[in-house]
């Protein structure tokens, strides 16, 4: 087994090569001047059982050339399996048409990734599951939820807490996290948005007064539904707001929209690269997914199963 990092989040790179004790296989991934994207694998990987790290995160576009170019190289190298970690996956917000004339962009990306010579992909939380089924190859779709359920149980294992969707498309989440916390209970957050990328919120769906909230999303891209998600559960008698997030995108004036919100932290996995802004901020707190990753990536290597990580 080989793993070969792009230059999305080496130090998540580093860290799963540390929890499996291996090193990571030297290779150089530079651009030219006129910004192609060249891949050099500087070890034999003929035959070998190779998993190429990269998350498709800001500059997206550049992420995915690097991870597509790099798995070109590796089946061009002979390698006998490629399975594309993407801790990340871009693009994964256009899974449908919403309008007339528009792509599924997400499908072009799954396609992409097949050709580039991907033989599996291991990814974590997909905006929607059904993303998986883009895919013509066989494809792992790990949950952060029990990394949050450790941070959660140990910090407020012994307050009333409720288990809060920011929206009602993450409900099926917010009910596996809540089943995880001892059968918690559950409220939805109903969320009008008037034009894409604004979001206003209309009333709480649940009791939640006098509770500690743990709001569950896959991502927070802007920080505006989840702050405004908090304005509304504090109005309603929350005695606290907390917001877990697999994805920290933080695009824009994300970080200081968190820090300016009612929100008493966020907590966010480490399957895109902190800013630094993200990492000097008081209200935002990074868990490490890499032993997650780790053991998905020993488990794939050594044919075991990958569900049994989540039966608990």
């Amino acid at each position: 087994m080989k793993l070969i990092s792009c230059n999305a989040n080496r130090p998540l790179s580093e860290a799963i090569a540390d929890y499996l004790d291996m090193r990571l296989t030297r290779s150089e991934v530079k651009t030219f001047a006129d910004q192609e994207i060249f891949v050099r694998i500087d070890e034999n990987v003929r035959g070998e059982d190779v998993f190429v790290i990269q998350s498709t995160s800001f500059p997206a576009n550049d992420n995915l050339m690097q991870l597509l170019i790099t798995m070109d190289a590796l089946r061009r190298a002979s390698a006998r399996r490629i399975t594309a970690v993407i801790p990340y996956f871009g693009y994964a917000r256009q899974d449908r048409k919403t309008d007339g004339r528009t792509p599924i962009s997400a499908k072009l990306v799954a396609n992409l990734i097949s050709t580039a010579g991907a033989d599996r992909v291991l990814t974590v939380d997909l905006h929607a599951g059904q993303i998986q089924g883009f895919f013509d190859i066989p494809t792992d779709n790990l949950f952060g939820g029990p990394v949050m359920v450790d941070d959660i149980k140990e910090r407020y294992g012994k307050e009333k807490i409720i288990v809060v969707s920011p929206d009602v498309g993450g409900v099926v989440r917010a009910r596996s996290l809540a089943k995880r916390l001892d059968d918690a209970d559950l409220a939805i957050v109903d969320k009008r948005r008037p034009e894409a990328g604004k979001s206003e919120v209309m009333n709480i769906i649940g009791d939640v007064k006098g509770c500690r909230c743990i709001m569950l999303d896959d991502m927070c891209d802007s920080g505006g539904t989840l702050a405004n998600a908090a304005a509304a559960l504090k109005e309603h008698g929350a005695s606290s707001v907390s917001a877990y997030v697999t994805h920290g995108v933080l695009s824009g004036s994300a970080v200081s929209r968190i820090e300016n919100s009612v929100l008493d932290e966020l907590v966010m996995t480490d399957t895109i690269q902190p800013s630094e802004e993200a990492l000097k901020s008081k209200n935002i707190r990074v868990l490490p997914i890499s032993p997650l990753l780790g053991e998905a990536i020993r488990r794939i290597a050594n044919e075991e199963s990958v569900s049994k990580l989540f039966d608990r």
